[in-house]
């Protein structure tokens, strides 16, 4: 498998207030953790893998590059802001740490419009946009500082100032029917569900 020319940045640096402080990156779904499915994927996919965490030593076990925040607010785009500033490549593609079914064909849809042009490739729902699965240039660290200076924490924030190319449902359904790739963990409710996901696919 060939790999992008860019980085690839997973943000495991949340409060996970919901589950009670644990840090969902490290939750097993199935057998193993989400976050050791993720590095395994962009260790495959992308020429640097950056996990953005402010607890480094939960992720000493991987060969990656693990950062923390350079702005003490807690927000996505704060997490975003660290991985581009650390990136050695122009673009990243960042997701989220507790997306345990995000699947390579998702990323493929994205990665194929890779343009040295743009600077957000966003895939778009009918629940909206889908920024903690998306492609984010250098270019944009510093509108993100702008927004981090002011305390606007809204990724969306950064669109009407960027080149955004957004990728229709239709396009994500395609190799994602499901679109099984934005399901994510917030509660003890979810981390059940995404057990019996698991032995779903598992079975099929």
């Amino acid at each position: 498998m060939s790999r992008y020319s860019c980085s690839g940045i997973i943000l495991a640096g949340g409060l996970n207030r919901r589950m009670n402080g644990q840090n969902k990156a490290l939750l097993s779904v199935g057998t193993r953790s989400i976050i050791s499915r993720q590095i395994d994927l962009f260790q495959k996919m992308f020429e640097q893998v950056i996990v953005v965490s402010n607890h480094p030593l939960d992720f000493a076990s991987w060969e990656i590059t693990v950062v923390s925040d350079l702005y003490s607010l807690r927000s996505s785009l704060t997490g975003i802001h660290a991985g581009l500033f650390y990136s050695r490549w122009p673009q990243a593609f960042v997701s989220a740490c507790d997306m345990p079914f995000l699947k390579k064909e998702m990323i493929d849809i994205i990665l194929r419009d890779l343009d040295p042009n743009l600077e957000i490739i966003v895939p778009k729902t009918v629940e909206g946009y889908q920024p903690l699965c998306a492609v984010y240039s250098r270019r944009c660290l510093p509108w993100i500082e702008k927004q981090l200076k002011s305390g606007l924490l809204k990724i969306s924030g950064l669109f009407p100032k960027m080149k955004v190319k957004t990728i229709p449902e239709n396009v994500l359904r395609s190799l994602d029917p499901d679109l099984i790739s934005f399901f994510n963990i917030n509660t003890q409710e979810d981390l059940n569900r995404s057990q019996t996901l698991f032995s779903n696919l598992e079975a099929s």
